[in-house]
């Protein structure tokens, strides 16, 4: 059955409808909505299935703006390409190290901060569930923009976290494209030069 309301509340990537008539809000995340090319601002009206989630809390699925057709939006059409990518990536990063052409300390970077990288937008989803503090977008892409770019895609692919924000996708490759180039000057021979007179006076 669908059902018709209004979004009164939205955030980021989440928001509540109010049903047409009254009764309790309900919650709805981005995945839900079946076009992606439309964020909501607040105020919209929808048409929604409605469902309960494993805590039995009403949640909306299957939502679409009224005057368009309502399409289950599907969760299995993402590309694979930027997980190879990233893994890709890291091979690359342990093959330079494994062939002297990068300390270990370079790989240890990556890693280290991947780790905090997935922790923060882990940490942010969750906040984002309860309406709790979040960690500013420009501190998840300092994150990734200093090495942990892979952890942070793995996040955004596992938590479906900032991963439909077209501002934030765009703001975040960009970080990825920088830190690129930056490890692309560590393998030209200024760039290792600089790198060995920085380990040794460290």
């Amino acid at each position: 059955m669908r059902y018709q309301g209004r979004i009164t509340t939205w955030n980021d990537d989440k928001g509540f409808i109010t049903p047409n008539g009254g009764g309790e809000r309900v919650f709805v995340h981005i995945s839900a909505l079946s076009s992606r090319q439309r964020r909501p601002q607040g105020n919209e009206l929808v048409t929604y299935e409605c469902v309960t989630d494993g805590k039995g809390r009403a949640q909306a699925k299957a939502v679409a703006f009224v005057g368009e057709r309502a399409v289950a939006p599907a969760s299995s059409g993402r590309s694979a390409l930027p997980a190879v990518f990233a893994i890709g990536f890291l091979a690359f990063i342990a093959a330079m190290v494994f062939s002297g052409r990068l300390p270990v300390a370079i790989l240890g970077l990556y890693i280290v901060a991947s780790v905090v990288a997935f922790i923060a937008y882990g940490a942010d989803k969750s906040a984002a569930v309860r309406n709790a503090w979040r960690t500013q977008e420009s501190t998840l892409h300092l994150f990734g923009l200093l090495g942990g770019w892979p952890g942070a895609l793995a996040a955004q692919r596992m938590f479906r976290h900032k991963s439909s924000k077209t501002s934030f996708q765009t703001t975040y490759w960009i970080t990825v494209a920088l830190n690129c180039a930056a490890l692309g000057w560590l393998l030209s021979p200024a760039g290792a030069r600089t790198l060995q007179s920085v380990l040794g006076a460290a």
